[in-house]
């Protein structure tokens, strides 16, 4: 993106032609094209394999035309670097993996 696209000029508080528009990634889940995706990966595969994010966070903007889209990912990933596990195929049933504490 060009340092004088008008999101990042918006972002600066300057002033732009028009008023930017920014996409959050569940914009995409309408689209016959992601479901096509989800239909092959599971939420976390698709969240682990940065082409196949960055191609779902980019159709939207892509069939849309908006100036802008927030990455493809979730705030769950922060827990396996941490040691925990997560369990299940899609967002709707995912959950931490039980553990059990053996003295």
């Amino acid at each position: 993106m060009p340092a004088d696209a008008p999101l990042l000029r918006a972002a600066r508080r300057e002033s732009t032609s028009y008023t930017p528009i920014w996409l959050m990634r569940q914009a995409g889940r309408y689209m016959a094209e992601y479901r096509a995706i989800r239909a092959r990966s599971s939420f976390l595969e698709l969240c682990k394999n940065p082409e196949a994010a960055a191609d779902v966070t980019l159709q939207p903007v892509d069939k849309l035309g908006v100036d802008a889209a927030i990455l493809f990912a979730d705030i769950l990933l922060i827990v396996e670097p941490l040691g925990v596990g997560l369990v299940g195929r899609d967002i709707q049933t995912l959950c931490l993996e039980s553990r059990r504490r053996i003295d």
